[in-house]
């Protein structure tokens, strides 16, 4: 029989509290350095991407006939016996004394098919007398404009090549996160061919313009750098290097390149009809404040609030001074500036739903867009000048309009109201921007020409528990919705 052999039971292993938080200590420290390479990213080098890419990457420059007049200099007095000398001496120069010269530009720009179009700033080539390419390889073509447009600092070149060139393709600056790599490239300082490396510093960048979406990158951008690409580590283009922000004109780690999602769209108008075409509402809008979400009984701060709307497709479809549009085309409006954007990316002609928001209720409309561009070259009449005069509710000094005032300050005949003729400085109304001279056109969303009117509107306001009156201000025939508390 074989003998059975017994083991003494392993004692439990016993941890002092300064053992145990050691341990734990190291655990976590572990986890954080795999976390924090897992985030960090970065690559070993950017020298593949950076020659995968270059070829498609172009320096631009451009020449412009600059007239210059020669009389100008030297100056002498009359009477001088150098007088004559100098005269003589400036009609014999070659081109006569108003010979023009030459100013050049540099800038940068990439390459998006083999067949020759090319992307950079408008700013780089707008009055540009010619226009020269030139490619990663050393060679130069010379380029024509196809389209361009100002309001986001856009151009489309073409050139034409016996041979097909490098290309790049766009990327999706909607899926670039804060923190990613990305790599700029382009013609800094007119150095030539340059690359340089950051993150994405920041996202939705709004610097002028009605349609911008920038892309704020710590890549060193500089001049000569505009129109330039801004890669992701795939690649891909997300966005257009356009400025900077800088006190000497040099970098400081502060770019902005516009967004691939904003070029997209104007580059396909542009190769298409060379110009762009974007949708248009027909609406005055502004943002919704938590006092203005208030007053009109919205749950919350949003959309988009209409202030006026002149003949045009909203009008045409019913839609009102006054309405909050929360939703267009299907898709959530959150501010002025998502209307615009989505607005101007809709195309013509298409007829879309928008909900709104009138007398505490939704309401669907149907509106058929127009052209922008169109729109915007038909000029609007504006009213002449307001005169203060004598009254006061609200803490705001206001006057009747009438047909005597109207005619001394030539009002226009469908400016109908109450006049505001002071307004103190330390005013709830002044602090949010009513100034003597505007005219309160509606109060609660609806008109009023009376004093009394306004009065019955704070009355009713009050007695439906609303602790503050929306006004529809008009200032030089520009409206705004402006709420002031009743408390």
């Amino acid at each position: 029989m074989t003998p059975q052999v017994s083991l003494p039971a392993r004692p439990a292993r016993t941890y002092t509290p300064q053992a145990l938080i050691a341990v734990l200590f190291g655990a976590l420290l572990v986890l954080a350095q795999a976390m924090a390479a897992q985030a960090r990213g970065a690559p070993e080098s950017f020298a593949d991407l950076a020659e995968k890419i270059s070829p498609s990457v172009v320096n631009i420059t451009t020449s412009t006939n600059v007239a210059s007049d020669m009389r100008q200099a030297p100056v002498v007095p009359e009477g001088s016996p150098f007088e004559d000398f100098f005269r003589d001496f400036l009609e014999r120069q070659e081109d006569g004394p108003n010979r023009p010269r030459r100013s050049s530009a540099l800038g940068s720009g990439f390459v998006i098919s083999e067949d020759g179009y090319i992307v950079t700033n408008n700013h780089v080539i707008e009055g540009a007398d010619q226009i020269m390419i030139e490619f990663f390889e050393g060679f130069d073509l010379p380029a024509e404009v196809i389209g361009t447009d100002p309001k986001t600092d856009i151009a489309l070149l073409k050139v034409e090549s016996e041979e097909p060139l490098e290309y790049v393709a766009f990327g999706d600056s909607d899926a670039a996160r804060v923190g990613d790599w990305v790599m700029a490239m382009g013609n800094p300082l007119g150095q030539g061919f340059s690359v340089s490396a950051g993150i994405v510093s920041a996202r939705g960048r709004a610097l002028q313009g009605s349609y911008d979406d920038y892309i704020q990158t710590d890549a060193a951008i500089n001049r000569g750098n505009s129109g330039g690409p801004l890669f992701n580590m795939e690649g891909d283009v997300i966005g257009v290097n356009t400025a900077i922000l800088s006190p000497n004109g040099g970098s400081i780690g502060i770019g902005f390149a516009m967004s691939s999602a904003v070029v997209i769209q104007v580059v396909d108008q542009l190769q298409r009809f060379g110009e762009t075409r974007r949708g248009w509402l027909g609406v005055r809008i502004q943002d919704v404040s938590g006092d203005v979400a208030d007053a009109i009984g919205l749950a919350t701060a949003e959309g988009a609030l209409v202030t006026d709307v002149p003949d045009g497709p909203a009008k045409d479809a019913g839609i009102e001074a006054g309405d909050v549009i929360l939703t267009f085309d299907g898709t959530d409006v959150a501010d002025t500036r998502g209307l615009v954007r989505k607005v101007g990316n809709t195309a013509v002609g298409k007829a879309v739903e928008v909900e709104v928001f009138r007398d505490g209720a939704m309401e669907t409309l149907m509106v058929t867009l127009g052209r922008r561009e169109t729109a915007e070259a038909i000029p609007a009449a504006q009213p002449g000048p307001v005169e203060p005069d004598t009254a006061e509710i609200l803490g705001i000094t206001l006057s009747v309009i009438t047909d005597q005032m109207r005619s001394e300050m030539d009002l226009a005949d469908s400016i109908n109201g109450l006049l505001v003729t002071d307004v103190p400085e330390d005013s709830e109304a002044y602090e949010k921007g009513v100034r003597a001279g505007d005219v309160i056109t509606e109060a609660g969303q609806q008109a009023v020409t009376e004093l009394s009117d306004l009065e019955a509107r704070i009355e009713e306001a009050r007695d439906a528990g609303r602790r503050s009156l929306l006004l529809l201000v008009r200032r030089d025939g520009e409206p705004r919705f402006v709420a002031l508390s009743l408390e």
